[in-house]
């Protein structure tokens, strides 16, 4: 590169903002607070504009932070921001500009234009951009250092962390398009709350773990808190984005199945004949125990007591039994005692569910006032008193078509306190009032650049920090403190996949993922308050696209999967442009889950595949926190892949043999993880009893599995009828 060149690299370095007057690695700069530029219109703002300043040049220029466009000259609306018009239907973008040049060539290309005129043009050649380099070398924007002084000499500046594995692909621009909406109502995030809300999660989850065992002296099923509050969330018309306060029924159907699965023991996974033995023996003697301390009718009590002393004298008489023989023996008696069992306890684990729903929207409530009044303008009361979270009205069909830009926030965020940061070796550790949060430097460099390109009220990355404790201490709750709870929540398709997929389908969005596991910079994710400065488009059942090609890998939880299903065919049935979802699910045949069923029967299904038990890989839900070695495991159980599309999509994206060849073949295991996994594999049977499909060992398997929001869902084929 030419002396000329370097330098003029280095002046625009120093363009780029920073707190303070020290030069930044991300985004456009702000204008010295001297001369100010004025703000953009409402339009441009909302297309991504941004009125900035060179301090080279010393005048004023205007950036894209969705497509990295620089100009000199005022950008018409319509014509150099190309999410605007995606199907041309408003206006026609200008010819000869080129959305895949990088950042700096752009600004080159500006200058070239301006010197050079239109045949620079011709002379401005394409250079693919890495989705791990934010921009020019530069000091860290969040980082504080002293003002420059006149005619001091420049700092030295380290380079940007540059992670060894790159788990995403920022580069890929969405196909994505939805009608313009206003700002979400969700009230900003903040240490202060995230901090008490962490707390009185936890709260919660103590109080269950102690209802359980006071009243029906089991431990609660494991992840079960986990998928109640997924299942709650689906229905949920309240203002906090975790915890659920309004909805209807009060009673969880998925919290009172899985606590009455486990009663009155709770069913694990059977290898040996003297654990079906034992399992058999202790079940008949906690039934007739449960029937006698409870308020049950003198038929219940017969039959219940009969079964249980028969089994008991079988036990003592037969000791050459197999284990099929005493599995089927415990199957025939939770037949038999099963409705009696569940008549009883009926009214007791009813009072557990409500009493935790009672509880979440009383610290609901509490949050909420305490945030309102951190608020410098709060929301007016009848706002305050609607749902905050629930979806937005959706846009009117007269709404303009512009490619899907993240969640914006129609409430000013606060002045934020301040949140240290430091590393241990390749780990950012993040503190706020003694509390720690850690992700490691190649996720936390992919964070940043997910603000540097989604965040538009924070260009001199002040409130950075805050927002990434926010984030992370969001899904650290979310997951809950017990080992390995909760990874599941988060888990992703193996990279190859993904690539294979943006290949072959066009696919640039996901449907269920977070700031920590997507792989492309569009997604919807659970938290749309903290995930949106960092590209979220909010909740996905609040995602109305109008084209495009998507996947979806949804949490096992099956009222979530089912309320997907009827979100996917509204869709469908409702845009005649192509639209098309590439569907990972749980293969559960034994029954067949509600979702896997309609989806099979849905006249929008153009093709389905299956991908074999312990034959495929998935990326860890702690995959920003883990070791190298453990980002990979194989999947417990079978998973379903189905091309969901309308006859526009299907034309588009059809899945052809070539097609599926080829994402057939990124499904098959690296060698690495092939020799690394077969521990993980181990942990339960290929084919497990039915008993395995109960409470935690069906939450063992299917945390196993991926998702971004995602949690297992216990089967409940052996529940009490």
């Amino acid at each position: 590169m030419s002396n000329e060149s370097q330098a003029s690299l280095k002046g625009e370095a120093a363009v780029v903002h920073s707190p303070g007057t020290s030069a930044a690695s991300h985004g456009p700069p702000l204008s010295p607070s001297a001369a100010k530029p004025p703000e953009l219109p409402d339009e441009l703002i909302q297309a991504g504009w941004s009125k900035c300043w060179s301090r080279r040049e010393n005048r004023p220029y205007y950036f894209n932070r969705f497509t990295n466009q620089s100009l000199w000259e005022v950008p018409v609306l319509g014509q150099h921001d190309v999410i605007s018009d995606p199907l041309g239907l408003n206006a026609a973008p200008a010819e000869g500009v080129d959305a895949n040049l990088g950042n700096g060539q752009r600004k080159r290309r500006s200058s070239e234009e301006q010197a050079g005129g239109p045949n620079s043009l011709k002379r401005a050649k394409a250079e693919p951009t890495t989705p791990i380099s934010p921009g020019p070398p530069g000091a860290k924007p969040w980082s504080a250092a002293p003002d420059d002084k006149q005619g001091a000499a420049p700092a030295p500046v380290p380079a940007p962390y540059r992670p060894a594995i790159v788990y995403w692909d920022l580069d890929i621009q969405t196909n994505a398009v939805i009608r313009e909406h206003p700002p979400a109502r969700h009230l900003p995030p903040h240490p202060e709350i995230e901090l008490q809300r962490a707390q009185l999660v936890t709260k919660l989850r103590q109080h269950y773990h102690e209802l359980c065992h006071q009243r029906e002296g089991i431990d609660p099923p494991r992840e079960s808190f986990n998928r109640w509050l997924l299942e709650r969330k689906v229905l949920d018309k309240g203002s906090d984005p975790l915890l659920p306060s309004d909805c209807e029924p009060v009673i969880s159907p998925s919290m009172f199945r899985e606590v009455m699965n486990d009663i009155p023991i709770r069913l694990s996974r059977i290898k040996y004949k003297e654990e079906a033995r034992k399992l058999l023996f202790k079940y008949a003697e906690a039934a007739k125990k449960m029937i006698d301390s409870r308020n049950a009718s003198p038929e219940s009590r017969k039959v219940v007591k009969w079964n249980a002393e028969d089994t008991m004298s079988w036990l003592r008489r037969d000791h050459s039994a197999s284990k099929e023989d005493y599995m089927d023996r415990l199957e025939h008696l939770r037949q038999q005692c099963g409705p009696h069992v569940t008549a009883v306890a009926k009214d007791s684990v009813e009072g557990i569910c409500s009493k935790i729903y009672q509880l979440s929207s009383e610290y609901s409530r509490r949050l909420r006032h305490t945030h309102l009044g951190l608020l410098p303008d709060p929301p007016a009361e009848a706002s305050a008193s609607s749902s905050s979270s629930s979806p937005p009205p959706p846009p009117s069909s007269s709404s303009r078509l512009v490619y899907c830009y993240p969640l914006r926030l129609a409430q000013a965020s606060p002045a934020l306190p301040r949140v240290e940061l430091h590393f241990e070796n390749d780990v950012a550790c993040l503190r706020f009032r003694g509390e720690m949060v850690k992700v490691n430097r190649g996720h936390f460099s992919k964070l940043e650049l997910l603000y540097r390109y989604s965040c538009i009220d924070d260009s001199r990355f002040e409130k950075f920090l805050s927002r990434v404790w926010c984030l992370l201490k969001r899904y650290q709750v979310m997951f809950g403190s017990t080992a390995n709870e909760g990874t599941g929540l988060q888990g992703a398709l193996p990279v190859s996949v993904f690539e294979a997929l943006h290949r072959q389908f066009g696919v640039s969005f996901e449907c269920f993922a977070s700031p920590l596991n997507c792989y492309y910079k569009q997604f919807c994710s659970a938290f749309p308050d903290t995930d949106c400065y960092f590209g979220s488009r909010g909740p996905f059942l609040s995602f109305c696209p109008v084209s495009g090609s998507f996947e979806a890998n949804p949490p096992f939880c099956e009222e979530l999967m089912d309320a997907m299903v009827t979100h996917f065919e509204d869709l469908l049935e409702q845009s005649s442009e192509p639209l098309s979802f590439i569907v990972f699910v749980p293969e559960w045949r034994d029954p067949v889950t509600p979702a896997l069923g309609r989806m099979e029967a849905s006249r929008f299904l153009r093709h389905q595949m299956s991908v074999p038990a312990y034959e495929h890989e998935y990326r860890s839900g702690s995959q920003h926190i883990c070791k190298r070695e453990e980002m990979y495991y194989r999947a417990a159980h079978g998973t379903a892949v189905l091309f969901l599309q309308n006859a526009a999509g299907f034309a588009k994206w059809a899945p052809t043999p070539e097609r599926l060849a080829e994402l057939t073949a990124s499904y098959r295991p690296s060698r690495a993880v092939a020799a690394a996994t077969p521990a993980l594999a181990s942990r339960g049977p290929a084919h497990p009893a039915p008993a395995d499909r109960d409470s935690s060992s069906a939450a063992e398997e299917a945390g196993n599995h991926d998702n971004n929001n995602n949690g297992g869902s216990p089967r409940d084929e052996m529940a009490p009828v």
